[in-house]
C-alpha cells in the first residue's frame, strides 16, 4: 500500500516540481560548489581569456553550470540528471569541436548523447523502493569487473588506432601549443573515451561500479585543464572528482538497501 501511494505521489509530481525536489536534496557542501561555478563561469563569460571567443565562453558558462547540476543529481542516483545531462552534453561538444579534441568529442556525440536517453528510460523503470525519484543501484561480481577491465583495455587501443588514421595532425592539435607531449595525451584521451564508454553503460544498467571509473577519469580531466590554465573547466571537473566520491558511498548505501534489483 506505501508503495503504491509513493507511485501515485511521484506521478501526480510536475516535471519542475522534481526538478525543484532534486535541488532540495543537495547538501550544503553541494550548493556551494553551484554557487563557485555558477561565479566562475558568470566572471569568464562576462570577461573572457584572450584567446576564448565570446560564444565559447558563453558555451562554457552552460555547459559548467548543467554540467555540475547533472553530476550532483548522479551521485543520488537522481534521474533527473538527465534533462541537464542532456544540456552539457551538447555545449560541451562545441567546445571539443573547436580545440580538436577528436576521441572525447566522439565520445560526447556518439555514445553520451544517445546513452542519456536511454539511461533516463531504463532508471525510469527501475525505482527506488522509497524514493520514486531514484534508480536502484546494483553491484558488480568479480569476475564482471575483469571483463571490464579487459574491455576498456581493448578500445583504448582501437581509438587510439583509428583516430591516429582518421583525424590525423587534428587531433589533440592544442597540445603542442602548450608544450605537452601529444603521444601522451592521444593515449589519454583514448583512455577517457574507452572509461568513458563503459562508465556510461554501467550508469545506464546502475551499477555502483561506475563511480570508480568516473573518479579516474575525473583525475585525469583535472590534471589536463590545469595545464590547459582553463579556470571553468578545471572547477568543473574538480567538483566532478569531490562528487564521484560522493557518488560511490551514495550508491553503495542504495545498493545495500535494495536486496532485490530487477
Amino acid at each position: 500500500m506505501d508503495g503504491l501511494m509513493r507511485e501515485s505521489e511521484e506521478k501526480n509530481l510536475g516535471f519542475f516540481r522534481k526538478i525543484g525536489k532534486a535541488f532540495r536534496s543537495l547538501k550544503w557542501y553541494e550548493i556551494v560548489m553551484c554557487v563557485i561555478m555558477l561565479a566562475i563561469s558568470i566572471y569568464y563569460a562576462v570577461l573572457p581569456q584572450e584567446d576564448t571567443p565570446r560564444w565559447l565562453a558563453i558555451i562554457n558558462f552552460i555547459s559548467g553550470l548543467c554540467g555540475i547540476i547533472c553530476v550532483f543529481f548522479t551521485a543520488k542516483a537522481n534521474r533527473m540528471n538527465f534533462p541537464f545531462a542532456v544540456v552539457n552534453t551538447s555545449v560541451f561538444m562545441i567546445y571539443l569541436a573547436y580545440f580538436g579534441i577528436w576521441a572525447t568529442f566522439w565520445l560526447e556525440a556518439v555514445v553520451y548523447f544517445p546513452m542519456n536517453i536511454i539511461s533516463w528510460v531504463n532508471w525510469y523503470r527501475h525505482k527506488d523502493d522509497e524514493d520514486k525519484l531514484l534508480a536502484k543501484s546494483k553491484v558488480l561480481k568479480w569476475w564482471q569487473s575483469l571483463i571490464v577491465i579487459l574491455i576498456i583495455l581493448a578500445i583504448t587501443v582501437f581509438v587510439h588506432l583509428a583516430l591516429s588514421f582518421l583525424a590525423g595532425n587534428t587531433w589533440m592539435r592544442f597540445a603542442t601549443q602548450f608544450g605537452w607531449n601529444v603521444s601522451v595525451m592521444k593515449w589519454l584521451d583514448s583512455a577517457i573515451f574507452a572509461i568513458g564508454i563503459v562508465a556510461i553503460g554501467l550508469e545506464a544498467l546502475r551499477y555502483k561500479e561506475q563511480y570508480v571509473w568516473w573518479l579516474i577519469t575525473d583525475v585525469i580531466a583535472v590534471a589536463q585543464y590545469v595545464l590547459k590554465k582553463d579556470p571553468v573547466y578545471v572547477t568543473k571537473k574538480a567538483i566532478y572528482l569531490v562528487e564521484a566520491l560522493v557518488g560511490i558511498k551514495n550508491w553503495s548505501s542504495l545498493a545495500k538497501k535494495n536486496k532485490t534489483n530487477e
